[in-house]
């Protein structure tokens, strides 16, 4: 979950050029801007006076009741622009006494993660409205505390469309009340195929009511949606930076969310490296992470918001002068950072926008030195990974995971450089009298003494990694690898390696087999419940963690739609899948025994949905393009997962 201060107001975050610096401190300060004083204080105790282009145009437009269209990319400074003239309205509401319980501003976002991240961005800017409440609510979570959140009262809500649908079908959210309305990133809500949620989430507002909406494109339905919903709205068009050093060489590598500590290590292990900062994305993550490193061997130290700024600064002094190795920070907390000896920079957890990846690895490779920068990629975040890549116009390198050898390998190197070194710099006289004394006295060849220190300066850990077994870590990497190399060798068939198409059962074209360790399954829902394959990957793969690999051909017939589908899951996924909706409708997902199944007929378990709390449709996961439905071409309600032809996510058009 990213803090606002690790995302926001990003355009003096980190200073690109002093040109550009020169022409933010010609605009407007935050003091301009209209804004209620207590919020003014959280905003300059977060350590910012200017704001960014997009909150510079945005913010007095708010202010004046005006109706936005926000063109602008993650990472520009947008949640800032929509929050802080919003807040200053119920901040002023609060003042007259007139706040209420009901919702007074709702937030629309694409993803469970953008919404964790703009609830936070809201209660941090809120940190001095006394009695104000944000609550988010998405998909893929119990619904028990977002009730009681909304009955205790939620002054600013913010949801993924599907979660937001089913607690005003349970009667448990009241639009009624809502002044100010936005729509986040509303171009990607369209392609995960939330057309039809918006609409009638809109439709269940009031019509006096102020209206964002932020989107990096303007598609021809993003304009019919501005033209049936805004009243008179002004458009603001910001570009994000996204220009990145050629003296920067970017790799990534794949690794599980889990792993990444341990692949961390071996990178610094067996790589040579002066200095190096590891980003992460909260606060609390840089004094684990640090905690962890420390305690492995590395000389690391955390650097975040809540550290007081004189121990910052000594933190940064003691990076430069060598005390220090290892920096794990927030975003906003390294802004501005220059320390020559930074060699290296580690996304540990990967930047939600192109601006933020940007400004990091500018932390290396600074004044024509050369830099690595070093990207984590969980299987799910491959879409950020490419939007990286086609924002930089630049590839990010795919690195192998160094294997158990090379660590043990390079721990062998270093430990033998050490004694190489303390042999030349070092009077062992008194301690070589010690060690003959000790042979005599016990009658023990020298090597076993030797080998005794050697095992009292590891202070119990040991020297060598155990690489009997097989390396999952390596497996990890290597599997995005292949998946990289099949795509180049596959072209635009994709991983299907050539595969036919998923034609209709009965009709010109064969039904093909599912591939090698995949099945068949079946849904209840088809094309009379008006479902596309956006709606079916999207569900599917938020609710039972599966990346869009895993998500094969779709055939969407009148009544059901056949999936194919990984053919074991796991006991948790049935279950999660026994509870996924789609437009409020369970999918009663079972295994398909038609003649191209696999026979076996197995029901998911729980498939008739008779718990009371089932899981919400929810929000399609942020990484899912890839085999995964494309906007721009119908295939008659087909999708071949393999080769990326299938419809368009969302309806044509937004509204009916």
């Amino acid at each position: 979950m990213t803090t606002p201060t690790d995302a926001e107001l990003s355009e003096t975050s980190a200073p690109q050029a002093e040109t550009a610096e020169a022409q933010q401190d010609q605009g407007p300060r935050f003091t301009d801007l209209d804004l209620d004083p207590r919020i003014l204080a959280v905003v300059e105790r977060l350590g910012y006076e200017t704001p960014s282009p997009i909150q510079a145009q945005t913010i007095p437009l708010l202010s004046d009741g005006r109706d936005v269209v926000g063109l602008a990319q993650t990472g520009t400074g947008k949640t800032a622009a929509f929050a802080l003239p919003a807040l200053t309205h119920l901040a002023r509401t609060v003042e007259a006494g007139e706040l209420g319980t009901a919702p007074q501003t709702l937030v629309l976002a694409p993803t469970r993660e953008l919404a964790l991240q703009v609830a936070e961005a809201f209660t941090t800017y809120a940190a001095e409205i006394e009695g104000l409440s944000v609550l988010p609510i998405y998909g893929g979570a119990p619904y028990g505390p977002q009730l009681a959140g909304l009955r205790r009262g939620a002054h600013v809500v913010v949801g993924t469309p599907g979660r937001v649908i089913d607690h005003l079908s349970r009667g448990s959210l009241d639009l009624s009340e809502i002044r100010h309305l936005v729509l986040d990133e509303a171009d990607e809500m369209l392609r995960m195929g939330f057309a039809e949620e918006v609409d009638q989430i809109l439709q269940q507002t009031p019509d006096r009511k102020q209206v964002a909406l932020f989107s990096a494109t303007m598609p021809q339905a993003i304009r019919r949606i501005s033209a049936q919903y805004l009243n008179e709205p002004v458009e603001v068009s910001v570009k994000a930076k996204t220009t990145t050093s050629s003296t920067i060489r970017q790799r990534c590598v794949q690794v599980r969310h889990s792993s990444k500590l341990e692949a961390l290590t071996r990178i610094m292990e067996t790589e040579a490296h002066d200095a190096a900062i590891v980003f992460v994305r909260t606060r609390a993550a840089t004094e684990e992470v640090a905690n962890r490193l420390s305690a492995r061997g590395f000389r690391a130290a955390a650097i975040n918001g809540d550290i007081p700024q004189n121990l910052r600064e000594k933190t940064v002094e003691n990076l430069r002068e060598g005390r220090v190795d290892v920096l794990v920070a927030t975003d906003v907390a390294a802004r501005g950072l220059d320390v020559e000896r930074i060699s290296h920079v580690f996304n540990y957890d990967i930047p939600v926008d192109t601006e933020s990846y940007v400004h990091r690895i500018g932390r290396t490779g600074r004044a024509g030195r050369s830099g690595e920068a070093v990207l984590f990629v969980t299987p799910r975040e491959k879409r950020l990974l490419r939007a990286i890549e086609k924002a930089t116009r630049q590839k990010v390198e795919q690195m192998p995971m160094p294997t158990v050898s090379d660590v043990n390998a390079s721990r062998m190197q270093r430990f033998s450089e050490r004694i190489t070194q303390t042999l030349a710099s070092e009077d062992l006289e008194d301690y070589r009298d010690l060690v003959s004394s000790y042979v005599s006295e016990h009658d023990v060849p020298a090597e076993e003494v030797a080998a005794a220190l050697v095992s009292m300066t590891q202070d119990g850990r040991p020297l060598l990694l155990d690489d009997s077994g097989p390396d999952e870590l390596v497996r990890q990497a290597e599997r995005s690898l292949e998946e990289e190399r099949g795509e180049r060798r596959g072209g635009s068939e994709g991983r299907s390696g050539g595969r036919g198409r998923f034609g209709e059962r009965g009709g010109s074209s064969p039904v093909r087999e599912p591939g090698e360790g995949n099945a068949m399954y079946k849904i209840a829902l088809g094309r009379r419940d008006r479902v596309n394959p956006g709606h079916i990957v999207g569900a599917i793969a938020n609710e039972a963690g599966l990346n869009s690999r895993q998500i094969g051909s779709i055939d969407i017939r009148n009544t059901h739609s056949l999936v194919e589908l990984p053919e074991h899951l796991s006991q948790d996924q049935w279950e999660a899948l026994s509870k996924t909706r789609i437009g409020g409708e369970l999918i009663r997902l079972e295994r398909d025994t038609g003649p191209h199944g696999t026979g076996e007929g197995h029901r998911s378990r729980g498939g008739r949905g008779d718990r009371d709390d089932r899981g919400g449709r929810g929000e399609r996961p942020r990484g899912h393009r890839k085999g995964g439905p494309r906007e721009g071409s119908r295939q008659g309600g087909k999708y071949d997962g393999g080769k990326g032809r299938g419809p368009r996510r969302g309806s044509d058009r937004f509204g009916r």
